[in-house]
């Protein structure tokens, strides 16, 4: 259920799926889904949360693989950064966030919980490069927290589309910061 919610707004965005379209998709009522999910917000967390976990397992495997820790935080960036314009991941963090205004307690704790995963992820990396003497010495979490909100405003301008900031020429931005700031 939650794999064709994913590919129904890969293909027609998120303004393409209705319950009812994804009741059809996947042979259930739009009542049977509301029971399961409750409301359309609940279904988009869900969603996410399917999504986080898959690409959760591809961060940790490529975190936890040998290596040089730059090579491994290229690699972090890579996976954070969307593929490009309407990229379905980033298109559904994107609802998810702008739902949150309004959203419950349990809501929120479930959107902090993947936002904190993330950068848990990227501290420990970042401690592992301090140690080994890759990077300088930075706090990590407060350079985890910096590098990810500028990790979160180019990935912004990419899902949607802004002119002159595409995958490429984000992806070059932010190594270029990693370089100026990180490293030795």
């Amino acid at each position: 259920m939650l794999a064709a919610a994913m590919a129904t707004i890969a293909e027609h965005g998120l303004d393409g799926l209705t319950m009812a379209g994804l009741g059809r998709e996947v042979g259930m009522s739009s009542g049977h889904l509301l029971y399961y999910f409750r409301t359309k917000d609940e279904l988009l967390l869900r969603t996410l949360e399917w999504s986080e976990g898959r690409l959760g397992a591809e961060r940790s495997a490529l975190l936890s693989r040998p290596g040089a820790a730059r090579e491994r935080l290229d690699a972090y960036v890579d996976l954070y950064v969307p593929d490009g314009h309407r990229d379905p991941h980033w298109t559904l963090w994107l609802e998810v966030w702008n739902r949150s205004q309004n959203a419950d307690e349990d809501a929120r704790a479930r959107q902090a919980a993947i936002e904190g995963a993330w950068h848990r992820d990227l501290v420990a990396l970042l401690a592992e490069g301090i140690s080994r003497g890759e990077f300088r010495s930075v706090d990590p979490d407060r350079y985890a927290a910096r590098l990810r909100a500028l990790l979160d405003g180019f990935s912004v301008h990419v899902a949607v589309g802004i002119p002159g900031t595409d995958r490429a020429q984000v992806l070059a931005h932010v190594r270029e910061f990693i370089a100026d700031s990180l490293m030795p």
